[in-house]
């Protein structure tokens, strides 16, 4: 089943929408589905009422076969697959904050930019950014003590500061570059980020990080191993963050002189 949304209207408010996601729509029909309650700021609305809602196919009560395509300008859209175990969500522009938070199956295509934690605590499931993603890519909330744990995040484009903050498993591969602190505080799992990034792997424990970029600032607490080569290309590995007593395997292309 292919459920179609386009947003009646830009939104100057935001919509929270953590109830577009397929296991919300099995076995729904299009009333059904345009009666779902979502907030738009601090009132509660239909989805129909903010969306025009149209069903390609059976009401199939298998959320792993329904699709959902938003069409239009979801910028001020939050929480999109928020909690989602399955299914597949496409949306065709960019998105809010939150996108695919806490999400532990299915797969999220964004044909456009990502707003902040997107991927945030993710258990599970792909998320895809065709576009660029901001800051708290696959990291946890504010006051959460463990970010991404499973799934992969993969952004096209370049990324913003605090990249797998908190990360505990799962992997998330950028295209571009990112901001400051990738792999904050991270005990697991694998980011790889094809341009450069600042400070890397602070208060790491272990876990993976690769910058095959430059590293545009280098902290002093990690140990130089020596240098291997990864994907055909020979980085430099480093063991860090010592200041933390970690064992994180940090590995970079090559460092600024500023920061040497």
């Amino acid at each position: 089943m292919l459920v179609k949304l386009t947003p009646k209207k830009a939104f100057n408010i935001p919509v929270e929408a953590d109830a577009i996601q397929p296991g919300n729509f099995a076995g729904k029909g299009k009333s059904e589905i345009e009666s779902i309650a979502v907030w738009h700021g601090n009132k509660e609305v239909m989805l129909g009422s903010l969306f025009d809602v149209e069903v390609e196919g059976v009401d199939d009560k298998d959320k792993e076969k329904i699709k959902i395509l938003i069409e239009g300008d979801a910028s001020r859209i939050k929480r999109i697959g928020e909690r989602m175990t399955s299914g597949e969500i496409t949306i065709n522009g960019s998105v809010d904050m939150h996108c695919g938070a806490l999400m532990s199956g299915g797969k999220i295509i964004v044909n456009g930019d990502a707003d902040a934690w997107a991927g945030r605590e993710m258990r599970g499931g792909e998320l895809v950014v065709e576009g660029n993603a901001s800051n708290y890519l696959g990291a946890g909330y504010w006051g959460a003590e463990k970010g991404m744990r499973g799934g992969l995040i993969r952004v096209k484009g370049s990324a913003g500061n605090y990249v797998g903050e908190h990360m505990r498993g799962g992997e998330i591969i950028i295209g571009g570059s990112v901001g400051l602190l990738p792999g904050l505080n991270m005990s697991g799992g694998k980011i790889t980020i094809e341009g450069d990034a600042v400070l890397p792997g602070g208060e790491m424990k272990s876990g993976t990080l690769v910058v095959k970029g430059k590293a545009l600032e280098m902290l002093p607490s990690f140990r130089f191993e020596g240098k291997e080569v990864l994907d055909s290309i020979e980085l430099k590995k480093f063991t860090g963050d010592l200041a933390r007593g970690g064992s994180g395997a940090l590995y970079v292309n090559s460092i600024a002189e500023e920061s040497r």
